[in-house]
């Protein structure tokens, strides 16, 4: 099943009882292929190997974008001397980053010979050759083992490497990641973590790693590490993309909340869960057809302060309810079971809840099926020793469209949001029925443009950068 795109993205999400200067992750730059691929790309063209002895010619014609999806594929077709196509984009020369979190949410094809990459390289490589100009590869997949592999390549005297891989569902979507910092790059395949590099002070000869890098999307065929059999049963394969996006760092005065409601259907991962459209208080959607073993993540919640939280669960049951669980980072931490009574409908709500002790510091937030039978709308979690009237202030919307009007509704081609004056600035997301995000920009106060949209309901959603959140369904005629 695929997993829902992030309401969320890598941003922290914080908690506390007084304004703080904290670091957090914002998107700098990002490409949805909504409607195309974005003009922050270049297609390289060409056989030869690429240095690789790898058997594809590279062109444009091999990448397209379908439902809002971008799809690299390799074909049996000889071109230029070689015996297969495929495409090769890179960001070179129009975006190039030092330091930040990349991530991209694909799903990538098996097969004998084949080799899908999303990667980096130094933005210098064209005056100072590989492998000095330092290699980053957020992700890399061979042949028909679905394992994941992060490796970085530089020169110390000559080629050096260090890389890991971890075991990866096949045939699904996943969100590969780093976190590069001054220090250190991490790797994370949908937010967990799996290696991690020193690079502070150069040791090692990493100083390359200290300076601008341009992003690559590449779909090659045969080569030196995966061989140069290649099982053309599997062609065409193609690479589904559903995103790139890059989160810089950046110090800003953060006045945070008492309270923070995660919606389910805006989980970063999402394993085995269905969205659902909700009738709940605001409408919106929920997570439905629970089984024993379903689980999402939340990454980057950021508890700021060590203490006692409550963690309340917006749960329906049709049948005699079941049992849920939160933990941190991959279950290293257990955050305990909370029952979920029957409630008489898979849409008739309430509210369940229970106190954890959390230390403060930044975790990836699970939500787990100990056993199955209930829909989830939401997870809010609340720090305790804050009176619960301090919840007024926090203007948490996110469950409710209390305050966002949308019209005309249908709506044809301009939509207007009528909300209060803190939401000018806000990211604006666009969710189809599915859940799938099918447009995303910044809310100015003017009107938004969906003609390009096709005729369906879709959920349209606001979130500050402090995590207040408004939500509201419309019709597109």
């Amino acid at each position: 099943m695929k997993t829902l795109t992030s309401l969320l993205g890598a941003a922290a999400l914080l908690f506390s009882t007084a304004a703080t200067q904290a670091q957090t992750y914002q998107q700098v730059w990002a490409d949805e292929f909504t409607t195309g691929i974005g003009p922050s790309w270049t297609f390289e063209t060409g056989g030869g190997g690429w240095g690789n002895n790898e058997k594809q010619y590279y062109q444009a014609a091999n990448a397209t974008v379908v439902n809002g999806e971008l799809q690299i594929t390799a074909r049996k077709q000889a071109m230029g001397g070689m015996p297969y196509t495929s495409a090769r984009m890179i960001t070179k020369g129009k975006k190039e980053f030092t330091y930040g979190r990349m991530e991209a949410r694909i799903k990538l094809p098996l097969g004998q010979g084949l080799w899908p990459a999303f990667w980096m390289l130094g933005s210098n490589i064209s005056t100072v050759s590989w492998p000095r100009c330092g290699e980053i590869d957020i992700m890399e997949q061979v042949n028909a083992d679905s394992r994941t592999y992060g490796t970085v390549h530089w020169d110390n005297n000559g080629h050096a490497e260090y890389g890991g891989n971890t075991p990866t569902a096949p045939n699904v979507y996943h969100v590969y990641a780093i976190e590069w910092e001054p220090a250190a790059i991490r790797w994370y395949v949908d937010g967990v973590k799996f290696h991690e590099i020193n690079i502070s002070n150069g040791t090692g000869g990493t100083e390359e790693f200290q300076k601008p890098f341009f992003l690559l999307l590449n779909l090659a065929v045969a080569g030196n590490w995966p061989g140069q059999t290649v099982d053309e049963s599997k062609l065409p394969a193609t690479m589904f993309v559903d995103y790139v996006r890059v989160y810089q760092k950046t110090t800003s005065p953060t006045p945070t909340p008492t309270a923070l409601t995660l919606q389910a259907e805006a989980a970063n991962v999402n394993n085995g869960m269905v969205v659902e459209n909700c009738t709940d208080t605001g409408g919106g959607q929920n997570m439905g057809y629970i089984d024993a073993g379903d689980y999402l993540v939340f990454n980057n919640v950021n508890f700021a302060t060590s203490g006692t939280y409550l963690l309340e669960y917006r749960v329906a049951s049709g049948a005699a309810g079941g049992t849920i669980s939160s933990d941190l980072n991959a279950g290293s931490t257990q955050l305990g079971t909370t029952a979920v009574p029957g409630t008489g409908g898979w849409q008739n709500w309430t509210t369940v809840s229970r106190t954890v002790t959390v230390a403060a510091g930044s975790y990836n937030f699970g939500v787990f099926a100990q056993t199955g039978g209930y829909n989830l709308n939401w997870v809010r979690i609340t720090k305790q020793g804050t009176a619960r009237t301090a919840l007024a202030t926090t203007k948490e919307v996110a469950s409710t469209n209390e305050g966002l009007t949308l019209y005309p509704n249908p709506v044809t081609d301009r939509l207007t949001l009528a909300t209060a004056p803190e939401f000018v600035g806000s990211e604006v997301q666009i969710l189809s029925v599915e859940g799938r995000q099918v447009w995303r920009g910044t809310y100015r106060g003017e009107t938004v443009d969906v003609s390009a949209l096709k005729p369906g309901l879709y959920t349209l959603i606001l979130q500050t950068t402090v995590g207040q959140k408004q939500a509201s369904r419309f019709s597109k005629q």
